[in-house]
């Protein structure tokens, strides 16, 4: 499989860098794309629609293609991909049924292809991810390769959104199906936020709604952790300042913790949704912003990736959340060119609100503050 990755700031410049991709006789059937709420996707997605390729898309807090960040850009891998070794689904979840939309995806998928693979992106800040997991996994067992994240914003905290052709939805999951008979696709979700304080107690918690952990409000609670000031809804970086900087670490039986930060506030009670599960009666623990380390640590493990799964890949993809780089700020270059340099094949990725993968040791998990980087080889 080749594969191709184009930057842009403009629909014109796209729809010219779409056009010189293609004059050596590159004919690409995929197109993933991580696209800023400034640009017009849907124009984009319609260039790619009348070239005859196939668009899993989502909104970004960013996005790029080599070591190098931006914002307010388009970035698009495109793969040549056999039509016949992929799949792209794309359902609404109106009714919050994220498990009952995901195993109908996966029944689907199971149906096309003996030993499906995921690559998928969930609109909607509120949505957990964790039942898209469980509903995928409930189908085709613990062991799936399954990996993606949630579209972003750009920091605005509104309406974020999946895309295909001729479909956008701010509700929706969208989802490439692969034959992993033919598609090898590999991935591995690091973070690195170390924790902070002692083990506290959920006491009270629905599916991502947290409440009270120790029996306080769980937002008064992370204000005190952090010492941060004016916790109103005025304040319009309270929200990235919890996100990036001190998220809860859930703690699991096996692997590496989940990271849980608050990301949607219900005032009347001082609770937060998070983007994955965070079960009443679990053990959690308040994180220290980052340092070097974490960088190093992320890149090692996509080393490690290639090193024991996958020594080579056609093209690379990567969910990076946004609060890394509010948090590491200029130095998130150096982690996207160690990322780039292991395999050195075309590569694009979004800053997104949560990431789909399994952690070091771990399950399949929804997670935050995380880098998921994904390879791709066609067999």
């Amino acid at each position: 499989m080749k594969a191709k990755s184009i930057k842009a700031k403009s629909t014109e410049e796209f729809k010219s860098a779409l056009e010189q991709s293609m004059t050596d006789g590159f004919q690409p059937t995929l197109a993933i794309c991580f696209i800023s709420k400034s640009q017009d996707r849907t124009a984009i997605s319609n260039l790619l629609d009348a070239a005859g390729i196939s668009v899993f898309g989502c909104t970004t807090n960013g996005e790029f293609t080599d070591e190098e960040p931006d914002k307010g850009s388009a970035a698009v891998l495109l793969l040549d991909m056999n039509r016949d070794h992929f799949q792209i689904y794309f359902e609404e979840y109106p009714d919050k049924n994220y498990r009952e939309v995901s195993k109908g995806i996966a029944q689907k998928a199971k149906a096309i292809f003996p030993l499906p693979a995921f690559l998928i992106g969930i609109s909607n800040a509120a949505a957990d991810g964790e039942e898209v997991l469980r509903g995928i996994e409930e189908v085709t067992g613990s062991a799936v390769n399954a990996f993606g994240g949630a579209a972003g914003a750009d920091y605005t905290f509104t309406e974020t959104f999946v895309f295909t052709n001729g479909k956008d939805s701010d509700n929706a999951m969208l989802c490439i199906a692969l034959d992993e008979s033919k598609v090898k696709i590999k991935g591995i979700a690091t973070c690195g936020w170390r924790p902070v304080g002692t083990e506290k107690i959920v006491t009270k918690s629905e599916g991502n709604h947290v409440y009270t952990v120790d029996d306080l409000p769980v937002l008064d609670l992370t204000a005190k952790y952090g010492g941060i000031e004016n916790v109103t809804p005025e304040n319009n970086s309270l929200l990235i300042e919890i996100a990036a900087n001190f998220p809860l670490q859930l703690l699991r039986e096996k692997g590496d913790p989940v990271m849980r930060p608050g990301l949607v506030v219900d005032w009347n009670d001082r609770s937060y949704y998070t983007s994955g599960a965070v079960p009443q009666g679990s053990k959690v623990r308040f994180s220290l912003p980052p340092d070097f380390d974490v960088m190093e640590k992320v890149i090692k493990g996509v080393e490690n990736l290639k090193a024991t799964e996958m020594p080579e890949a056609d093209a690379l993809v990567v969910f990076s959340c946004a609060g890394r780089i509010l948090s590491l700020g200029p130095l998130m270059s150096q982690e996207l060119e160690g990322i780039k340099n292991v395999w050195n094949v075309p590569m694009a990725g979004m800053f997104s609100n949560a990431e789909l993968g399994r952690a070091t040791g771990g399950n399949l998990e929804m997670h935050n503050l995380t880098t998921c980087c994904i390879a791709l080889k066609e067999k």
